[in-house]
Formats: C-alpha cells, sequence, structure tokens
C-alpha cells in the first residue's frame, strides 16, 4: 500500500474515505486508532494509504475532488 495523504482532520479523512470507497479503490486508513495513546487530542496524524496499482487513479479522484493539496509527494 502506498501513502497518498496524512492529516489529523477527521472530517478530511471522512470525505476521503467516502469518495475512495465510492469509486472502488481499495484503501486502509492507518493510525487510526493512535488516538487512544495520544489522549485524544489530534496531534497524530492518520495516513490514507491506497493500493499501489491504484494510485494514480485515487490521486487523480482527489485532485478532481478539489483536494489536490493535501496529497504527499
Amino acid at each position: 500500500m502506498i501513502e497518498i495523504m496524512r492529516t489529523n482532520d477527521p472530517v478530511l479523512i471522512s470525505f476521503v474515505e467516502s469518495l475512495l470507497k465510492e469509486a472502488g479503490i481499495g484503501h486502509f486508513i492507518a493510525d487510526s486508532n493512535m488516538s487512544i495513546l495520544e489522549g485524544s487530542l489530534g496531534v497524530l496524524a492518520r495516513r490514507v494509504m491506497v493500493d499501489g496499482d491504484l494510485e494514480k487513479e485515487a490521486r487523480q479522484l482527489l485532485k478532481d475532488a478539489g483536494i489536490a493539496q493535501e496529497l504527499r509527494d
């Protein structure tokens, strides 16, 4: 899996997850349980991971949704 985004914004994570699910792109939200360790402060970012063979499609989908600035290189 390839990391395409890292953020601690729960609304953005939810939006991205919804877009990827709707498009049928396999994904995984890494570090979502880290809030237990950090005390729910929102300091540790969650990572959006996608299947390597669908990375280009996922990136284009998020660019088309207007959140290209959130993508990692």
